[in-house]
C-alpha cells in the first residue's frame, strides 16, 4: 500500500541533489539549450517556415520535452542503478518501515521532479529570450511535462532493475532513447517521414509528448489532442508497474 513514506524516499534523493545542484543543473539544462540557439538560429537561419512558424519556434516545444526525457533518463539509469547496487542505498531504505513499492515509486518520483526542474529552466530562459510568451496554457504545458517525466522514469527504472552492469545502458539509450529524439518530431514534422519510420514514430510516447507540448506551447489544445494526451496517461500507468515489479524482483531474491 502507498502511503506518505513515498515522500521520504523522494527527499532522501532532493537532500542529496542539493549537494551537487550546479553541476547537475549544468549538464540537465545546458544541452538542451545548446540544441535549441544552435539549431534554431543556426541551421534555422537556412530553413523557412514550418507549419506556419519560424523553425525555432516549432523546435523549441520539442526541446523542452527531450529536456525532460534525458533528466529523468539520467537519473533512474546511473542515479537508481547507484543506488540500487554500488551504494546498496535501496537495502538500508527497505529496511525501515517503507516497501519496495513505495521506494520504486519514490525513485519514479524524484526522476519526474529531474524532468520537471530542467524543462522549467528551459522554459525560464525562453521566455527570457522571447522564445515563449507564458500564458493560460502554462498550466497544462507542465502536466505534459510531468507525465512524460514519469513515463520515462519508469521506463528508466524499469532497465536499471534489469542491467547487471553500468555498461547495459548502452542498449537503451542506442536502441530507445536516441529514436525517441530523432523520430518524435522534435526537428522535423512526423508525416515527412516514410511509412514504416513514421508507424514507429506514432508508437513512441515521446512523439505523443511533443504534438501536446508544441500546441499547448504556441497557446492551443491540438486537434485530436485528448488521443495522445491518452496515450501519455496509460502508458504511465504502465511503465510505472512494470518498474515497480521489477525493482522488487531485483532487490528481493
Amino acid at each position: 500500500m502507498f502511503t506518505h513514506r513515498i515522500y521520504y524516499v523522494w527527499l532522501r534523493n532532493f537532500t542529496v541533489y542539493l549537494t551537487h545542484i550546479k553541476a547537475s543543473l549544468v549538464t540537465n539544462v545546458g544541452e538542451p539549450l545548446f540544441y535549441l540557439f544552435a539549431m534554431g538560429y543556426g541551421l534555422g537561419s537556412f530553413i523557412p517556415t514550418i507549419e506556419g512558424m519560424g523553425y525555432i519556434d516549432y523546435i523549441a516545444p520539442g526541446i523542452v520535452v527531450t529536456s525532460v526525457m534525458y533528466s529523468a533518463v539520467f537519473e533512474c539509469t546511473f542515479g537508481s542503478f547507484t543506488r540500487m547496487t554500488v551504494q546498496r542505498t535501496y537495502e538500508s531504505i527497505i529496511s525501515t518501515p517503507i516497501t519496495v513499492e513505495e521506494l520504486a515509486l519514490g525513485e519514479i518520483l524524484w526522476g519526474t521532479t529531474k524532468g520537471l526542474i530542467s524543462a522549467s529552466i528551459v522554459l525560464i530562459v525562453m521566455a527570457v529570450t522571447g522564445v515563449y510568451s507564458p500564458g493560460l496554457s502554462i498550466a497544462p504545458l507542465l502536466v505534459v511535462v510531468l507525465v512524460t517525466g514519469f513515463i520515462f522514469a519508469a521506463a528508466a527504472l524499469s532497465f536499471s532493475a534489469l542491467a547487471p552492469t553500468y555498461e547495459f545502458f548502452n542498449y537503451f539509450f542506442t536502441l530507445c532513447v536516441a529514436p525517441m529524439f530523432f523520430l518524435s518530431g522534435v526537428f522535423f514534422p512526423v508525416d515527412r517521414l516514410p511509412a514504416m519510420v513514421k508507424f514507429v514514430s506514432e508508437i513512441l510516447p515521446a512523439t505523443h509528448a511533443v504534438t501536446l507540448a508544441r500546441s499547448l506551447f504556441h497557446g492551443s489544445w491540438p486537434v485530436g489532442g485528448w488521443y495522445p494526451a491518452f496515450f501519455l496517461v496509460i502508458t504511465g500507468v504502465i511503465l510505472g508497474s512494470v518498474a515497480i515489479r521489477l525493482v522488487k524482483r531485483r532487490i528481493i531474491r
